[in-house]
């Protein structure tokens, strides 16, 4: 218990006890060892950082630094003019100051897995500098999200007013616009300010193919060799954030006509494997009971972040495989789901593709509650993004742990307040 001062209008001081939690012995060991008479100096500070906190790279005007901020607490008085008192010192190690895991150190995990293995910092609605509702769209909350260290940025497009380019807002709100191109290029100078590790564009698209294929052209002129377009139509695996290190990747709902075109090839591939089973059959019906196909066929139904956020008019079947927007569908590293059937048909995995779901916070709540098992194992392949509800105008959080919990890397959050 300490004993501190106060001056009583200027004319006399009084003396009170200050209730403070009294340095452990190992605390009051490490002081003596690294300091003279009772203050440990810029010079002993420095040394403590390299031989006990192992910040080989601490150098001492890092040391300067913490007894410069820790000039704030003279009130104290636990400051002494030549460096810290034991008090002081007590405070640094137990302060904002000296974090449990030192960014100096850099990354302590094995960061080879798949992407999904990982919790991954999500924002939710980037581009808004407040509430939902009707607040400014700006690249502003953008660059501050990447500089403290968010990995996945959400934005959702729309055609501009003349419907001839493309903005950021949150659409059928007052929310105020933002192009598109400004956050595409904020984007790009912050990406890796705070870290190397890949940054996720996920996109909810409300725009026309001629748009779409306006943002793919945006796209790859403003990231060129950053972004990250894998070799095929789906990933069977998500590759590691090692190897995504200073990527950009895009995630959105692949367009409706190429989905069509993808679900008629699906359809033609079922076709051959029920004419070879009826074939099998023919010569001697050995498998009367083999029903495997139609499972297969049913995890092929890709949704986003709403059930229709897409405006797009479907055309014949026919002409749907002439009409895909191949330059945008190429642009789509990971493929997010489109949503159909109850909910325990799109947490089916599939083994021949990996893709990313997206869920609010109550339909997370229904799907830990009715299929709990099944959400921790679609996690452990894919990637499930939990997003706020549609009535929190406020921008405000709901509990992150229920996502976390059952292995959503993506907990989207709203970062604007």
């Amino acid at each position: 218990m300490s004993k501190q001062t106060y001056r009583v209008c200027f004319c006399f001081r009084r003396r009170f006890k200050l209730h403070v939690a009294e340095p452990p012995g190992e605390v009051k060991r490490l002081f003596v060892q690294y300091s003279e008479n009772g203050t440990m100096t810029v010079d002993h500070l420095h040394r403590f950082l390299v031989e006990v906190q192992k910040e080989e790279r601490a150098t001492r005007e890092d040391a300067q630094a913490i007894v410069d901020s820790l000039r704030e607490l003279k009130h104290l008085n636990i400051l002494h003019r030549k460096g810290l008192s034991i008090e002081a010192f007590f405070r640094y190690l137990f302060g904002d100051m000296n974090p449990p895991l030192s960014p100096d150190h850099g990354v302590g995990h094995d960061m080879d897995a798949p992407l999904s293995h990982y919790f991954i910092y999500t924002g939710h609605n980037s581009y808004l500098t407040g509430n939902q509702i009707s607040s400014n769209c700006s690249d502003v909350p953008i660059i501050k999200a990447l500089e403290r260290g968010v990995r996945v940025i959400e934005l959702d497009i729309w055609p501009n007013s003349s419907k001839d380019n493309i903005d950021v807002l949150h659409g059928g709100t007052l929310t105020t616009p933002v192009e598109l191109i400004k956050c595409l290029r904020s984007i790009k100078e912050h990406a890796f300010v705070a870290s190397e590790y890949p940054v996720i564009i996920t996109l909810e698209d409300h725009i026309t193919p001629e748009l779409q294929a306006k943002v793919a052209e945006m796209v790859t002129q403003t990231y060129g060799d950053m972004l990250f377009c894998p070799g095929s139509e789906v990933l069977k695996e998500f590759p590691s954030p090692e190897s995504l290190k200073k990527h950009i990747i895009i995630s959105t709902k692949p367009p409706k006509k190429y989905l069509e075109a993808q679900e008629i090839k699906e359809k033609e591939i079922k076709q051959q494997k029920s004419k070879a089973s009826t074939d099998e059959e023919a010569w001697g019906k050995e498998l009367p009971e083999l029903k495997g196909g139609d499972s297969v066929a049913g995890d092929s139904n890709d949704s986003d972040e709403e059930d229709n956020n897409h405006e797009e008019v479907l055309h014949d079947g026919d002409k749907a495989q002439s009409d895909v927007m191949p330059g945008y569908v190429r642009l789509i590293a990971i493929h997010a789901m489109r949503r159909k059937g109850e909910l325990k048909d799109y947490l089916r995995v599939n083994p021949d593709k990996v893709t990313r779901l997206s869920l609010n916070e109550q339909k997370l709540e229904k799907a830990v509650a009715a299929h709990g098992k099944d959400l921790i194992r679609f996690t452990q392949r894919n990637l499930l993004r939990v997003f706020p509800k549609s009535t929190r105008f406020d921008s405000s959080n709901y509990n992150p742990m229920i996502g976390w919990r059952y292995g959503a890397q993506m907990v989207a959050l709203n970062m604007q307040v």
